[in-house]
């Protein structure tokens, strides 16, 4: 008694002819269902390389389309030939044109032979079904399905929208408990020959013809009436991802498909030269006796799944950078964000740098272009200092910016002049550590040497800009690191806020601040305030400033930063 290979071949022709020789000449009788698409200029040419073996036969070819019944209807007209050609055969095993024996074909005889009345096919429930996809698990064995999902989508999604609305049911025939699976089955002829032969079996098919995907629940059903043997597994190694499309194995997955120990794979490359060389040749005939066990590999099927949905932190791919929410990380490494300090603090950039060793950077986001570190044109990863650059995207300079440079901590500086639409980006990274000194826009405005007129109406635009900045910054969304303090109270007493955040960062040296940025004069600032809320502009992110000289402390004490988060 032997074990016969039923092959459901739609295209690559060439490799399933070099498939059904490796089985043929070893003693396994092949019948192939040719999918009636294919030219007849190619199926005859497919027909005359196999006309030496005997023990090959084609059966009649039905056009066959994904999730229709032509695809049952196909496996039935070759099984059958297979039963009625092939006496000897015990069990019958369907397989696709795109299948790979990994195998000896003797080891996959005897492992049958052991097992004769022993039924292959992964046959569960829709409730023990976790990996169905498209929304249609029970429904699909209560609804009809006379549209094409492929072809008519609108129609089909319509139908389905109807029949839920007016609560339209199909009738199971009685008997019958809905089961699915794999369509890769191996049945003994003894089962086959039952369900073809069942009085009642008309009455089936024409349920099972508008049932979703049909050739995933057919004979995943009909062997529950017909066998009390069964093992609700396939032994033949298929892989899906995320969307239910098969994972296709390359030449690089060799030694993946050998620690699988199935008999056989789906679905090979039709290029893949070093897997059909090596595994159809008989130095690859190596007898295992090993129990097939996909599972072995599955730790690497769910962590390339992983890597597929989410990729690595902070890095964005095609398929998830239109759909907000599927990044994960919205950067890949942490950095600082300062607000208001190159203002208050003269050379703050070359004193932040040489303090905790990190790249520093200016106005990134400033209005005429990006103000890299030492103001380089070009930074690493060819990024452009241009604006127009880097406003046609914020968010992916930001995080291309972050990803060049893992390794190596970036600060850069921000206000409200900058451009304000990478700042929801920044509130809601937990990457980002955000100190902002508010107010801190009108040191510059005082040193300018502008009319009073110019100065009021844009210290009203920045005040305005950085007060909705701050609200973004303050509102339940944000998961950065914020410390937001007023200009009154950060000049007040700096040592203390410089020291928490330098101490965030993770500075070279643990030790207490010995050196601090000098201070821009502030000189007649209070008088300047005092002047522009006379003029009617009420600076109030300023915080209470004095109206005499500040009074400015460089020795620690108490202080109360407002901490958002």
């Amino acid at each position: 008694m032997s074990v016969g290979f039923i092959m459901l071949v739609h295209e690559a022709l060439d490799r399933a002819e070099q498939v059904a020789r490796h089985w043929a000449t070893r003693d396994c009788p092949v019948v192939i269902h040719v999918d009636k698409r294919v030219a007849r200029a190619d199926y005859t040419g497919f027909v005359e390389s196999l006309a030496d073996l005997e023990n090959v036969k084609f059966s009649a070819r039905h056009r066959c389309e994904w999730g229709s019944w032509s695809l049952v209807a196909a496996s039935q007209t070759a099984t059958k030939m297979m039963l009625r050609e092939f006496e000897d055969v015990r069990h019958v095993y369907l397989s696709s044109g795109s299948c790979l024996p990994l195998r000896p074909v003797e080891e996959l005889v005897a492992y049958l032979a052991e097992r004769p009345m022993t039924n292959f096919i992964e046959s569960v429930t829709t409730e023990d079904v976790p990996w169905t996809v498209g929304g249609l698990d029970a429904e699909r064995f209560t609804m009809r399905f006379p549209f094409s999902w492929k072809r008519h989508r609108r129609l089909f999604d319509f139908y389905v929208r109807l029949q839920r609305r007016f609560g339209f049911k199909r009738r199971i025939p009685t008997g019958v408990v809905p089961h699915m699976g794999s369509q890769w089955w191996c049945l003994t002829r003894q089962t086959l020959t039952a369900i073809f032969d069942d009085p009642d079996r008309a009455e089936y098919e024409r349920y099972f013809k508008k049932v979703w995907i049909p050739d995933e629940s057919f004979y995943q059903t009909m062997v529950r009436l017909y066998s009390a043997s069964i093992e609700s597994r396939s032994l033949t190694l298929s892989k899906f991802d995320f969307q239910g499309k098969p994972h296709i194995f390359y030449d690089d997955h060799m030694q993946l498909l050998r620690r699988s120990d199935c008999f056989i794979a789906r679905k090979i490359w039709p290029n893949a030269d070093k897997l059909y060389k090596g595994f159809l040749s008989d130095a690859a005939n190596i007898m295992t006796g090993a129990e097939p066990n996909p599972g072995k590999i599955d730790r690497i099927f769910s962590k390339a799944v992983e890597r597929r949905t989410k990729g690595r932190p902070g890095l964005y791919m095609q398929s998830r950078f239109p759909n907000d929410g599927w990044e994960n990380g919205k950067t890949s490494a942490l950095y600082s964000v300062f607000e208001g300090f190159s203002e208050l603090f003269e050379d703050f950039e070359p004193w932040l740098s040489r303090v905790v060793g990190a790249r520093v950077h200016g106005h990134l986001y400033g209005p005429d272009m990006a103000e890299f570190s030492a103001r380089q044109d070009i930074f690493t990863g060819a990024m452009s200092d241009e604006a127009a650059i880097r406003d046609y995207n914020p968010r992916a300079f930001l995080t291309n910016l972050i990803w060049n440079t893992r390794g190596e901590r970036q600060c850069f500086q921000f206000g409200p002049r900058d451009n304000q639409d990478i700042s929801w980006h920044l509130a809601a990274d937990p990457n980002a550590q955000i100190s902002a000194i508010s107010g801190a826009w009108a040191v510059s405005l005082f040193r300018s040497n502008k009319n009073f007129p110019d100065i009021r109406k844009e210290a009203a635009r920045l005040q305005k800009i950085e007060s909705n900045h701050l609200n973004i910054l303050r509102s339940g969304q944000a998961k950065a690191r914020v410390r937001i303090w007023t200009m009154a109270d950060f000049v007040e007493a700096p040592m203390e806020p410089l020291q928490t955040i330098i101490d965030e960062i993770g500075a070279r040296s643990a030790h207490k601040l010995t050196e601090a940025p000098r201070m821009v004069p502030l000189d007649g600032f209070g008088q300047f305030l005092q002047n522009l809320k006379n003029q009617g502009m009420h600076p109030y992110l300023v915080g209470d400033f004095p109206y005499g000289p500040a009074n400015i402390q460089t020795q620690q004490r108490p202080e109360k930063p407002y901490l958002v988060k």
